[in-house]
């Protein structure tokens, strides 16, 4: 993809997702996600109705009469986008592949998140950490994390490994952040470092998936391709027990990742390639 594809496809998911984070997801992502509490912000004159346990008496005996302290939420929050841009995300047979929706979620989520002036921060990971983008404030900054979205490739040599993302996230980020984990969650075991993870943080999962990465399609004998490892052999996709093994693959991975969720107490959302994500996030915010 050359330069000038990358800036378009920037400019086109740009326009797609800051408008959706605007109309629909800046309240009930705000909504959903408190700050840490509560700070002083001023006082002012007493008011009929205002709780008296606020009055602030140095300052009513100053000026011979009541005025109350007022305090707001401390909004400001970190959100962590953890990011696979492993091999088996370039996979796709619908609208798109698994990577272009893992894109478009993440920056929905990072505009969502800057409209509340909270800072993002990303985790690009496959069988390693690819890059970690610290977080920040800013337009800038989160047009930085959508080209990189759209444009960094990994330097994959095997299996994913959901592992790396979760432990760099604990040792990097020594306050709680919202993190949302975005993959297709074919990896190697993650359980444990999940639920340490989760008892840090507020993890989400959000399992992006294609229609094909379970069913089948009947094409005869194919030369096919590992996307992770670059092995390459034959298959009949025709051969009823070929296409029980390939079903019973993804049911195995997918099992494992509800259970691994489910423990942990993480939440866990499932997007398929050909579905719409504003319903999916919509409904996790009005549930949560």
């Amino acid at each position: 993809m050359t330069t000038a594809e990358i800036l378009k496809k920037v400019r086109r998911i740009e326009i797609k997702t800051k408008g959706l984070s605007n109309h629909i997801f800046a309240g009930e992502y705000h909504s959903t996600f408190k700050g840490r509490g509560m700070s002083f912000s001023e006082v002012r004159e007493y008011m009929p109705g205002d709780d008296v346990k606020f009055i602030d008496w140095n300052v009513t005996a100053r000026f011979s009469h009541p005025f109350v302290k007022v305090f707001e939420e401390e909004r400001e929050l970190i959100m962590m986008l953890l990011v696979d841009i492993s091999g088996s995300s370039l996979f796709g047979t619908q609208k798109q592949v698994k990577r272009d929706l893992i894109a478009e979620l993440g920056a929905v989520l990072s505009f969502s998140a800057t409209t509340n002036n909270d800072k993002v921060g990303v985790i690009f990971f496959s069988d390693k950490v690819d890059k970690y983008i610290p977080p920040k404030k800013g337009k800038g900054h989160i047009l930085h994390i959508i080209r990189e979205l759209i444009a960094l490739e990994p330097k994959q040599t095997g299996e994913t490994d959901i592992r790396v993302a979760l432990e760099l996230l604990n040792n990097v980020m020594k306050k709680r952040s919202i993190t949302f984990l975005m993959s297709d969650f074919v990896s190697k075991p993650y359980e444990q470092a999940l639920q340490l993870a989760a008892r840090k943080h507020d993890l989400v999962g959000i399992h992006v998936y294609d229609k094909y990465d379970r069913e089948m399609p009947a094409a005869g004998l194919i030369q096919v391709r590992d996307s992770e490892t670059g092995q390459m052999f034959w298959i009949d996709t025709e051969d009823k027990q070929v296409k029980y093994q390939y079903e019973s693959a993804f049911d195995k991975k997918y099992k494992y990742c509800m259970h691994t969720f489910r423990k942990s107490g993480a939440s866990l959302l499932h997007v398929r390639t050909d579905e719409d994500y504003v319903k999916v996030l919509q409904g996790y915010f009005k549930g949560r």
